[in-house]
């Protein structure tokens, strides 16, 4: 289950955050995370939980805002959201895409004190 080191990275930039800029708890963590990352939600909620105990971040809320696919066709141009790397162009055909968004995470904001 890689969402487990997933989450030991967030902790991590959490820590070091807390570190330069002098908070000594977090109230919510808020995460940013592509439909076409490759992680499983539910996993990252569970591992999170599990990570955070004993940290700046033990009694953090998580939320996770899902970010759509979103890709481009290099030969017609069309911009389209798409739920898989493999998807098709719509208007053409073309395979491959050229992806835009949704293969992100990313700490969107935190909320400290």
């Amino acid at each position: 289950m890689h969402e487990m080191s997933l989450c030991e990275g967030v902790i991590q930039l959490i820590e070091q955050q807390a570190d330069e800029q002098q908070f000594t708890s977090v109230n919510t963590v808020c995460l940013e995370i592509g439909t076409l990352a490759g992680v499983e939600i539910e996993a990252m909620r569970f591992s999170f939980d599990a990570i955070a105990k004993g940290t700046i971040a033990d009694a953090a809320k998580l939320e996770i805002i899902s970010v759509q696919g979103l890709a481009e066709c290099p030969l017609c141009k069309q911009q389209t959201e798409v739920t898989a790397r493999y998807d098709l162009c719509p208007q053409c055909g073309h395979y491959p895409l050229d992806i835009l968004a949704g293969e992100e995470m990313r700490i969107k904001e935190l909320e400290v004190q």
